[in-house]
């Protein structure tokens, strides 16, 4: 019998994908560097879509969910799946680092000083760690279940 369900994706570290990081993108994801702030690719992005693990592919954060928080990374109040973000104490720099699940890459840091209306948290985010999906690409590409997180216009 066959089900009307769609076969649920896997996601892994790809030792390929790894290899073709840019510098700076291994540095990031690998290293648990941080990217300059105001030079990331997604800081000022706003078309509709969803940002995934550079290195594994895990959905991690919707557009709508993006806000400008003015630190210079982009930010997000929450993940659009949070199974696939890590959260755990970064006695390095302090704080709570984000780290994807499957991937293990280096995503950032949450804060609590988000929007009070949205949940109060601020997922400060590398753009390096990300590779942005537009909503109109994402059927294709395999991300069809998460349209319905993302607002046809991003305004």
């Amino acid at each position: 019998m066959k089900s009307d369900k769609p076969a649920l994706r896997t996601f892994a570290r790809d030792e390929e994908a790894i290899r073709k990081l840019s510098s700076e993108q291994f540095r990031v994801t690998q290293q648990a560097a941080t990217e300059h702030p105001g030079t990331g690719e997604y800081l000022s992005n706003e078309e509709p879509g969803i940002y995934v693990d550079i290195v594994s592919g895990e959905p991690l954060f919707a557009s709508s969910d993006k806000f400008d928080s003015g630190s210079g990374w982009p930010s997000f109040t929450k993940p659009i799946e949070p199974a696939y973000v890590n959260e755990r104490p970064d006695p390095r720099e302090g704080g709570t680092e984000v780290r994807s699940t499957h991937g293990d890459s280096h995503l950032g840091h949450v804060f609590p000083d988000g929007p009070r209306d949205r949940g109060g948290l601020r997922y400060c985010i590398n753009s390096a760690s990300l590779r942005f999906i537009h909503r109109d690409d994402m059927e294709a590409e395999g991300y069809g279940a998460y349209l319905t997180q993302v607002e046809a216009d991003h305004d």
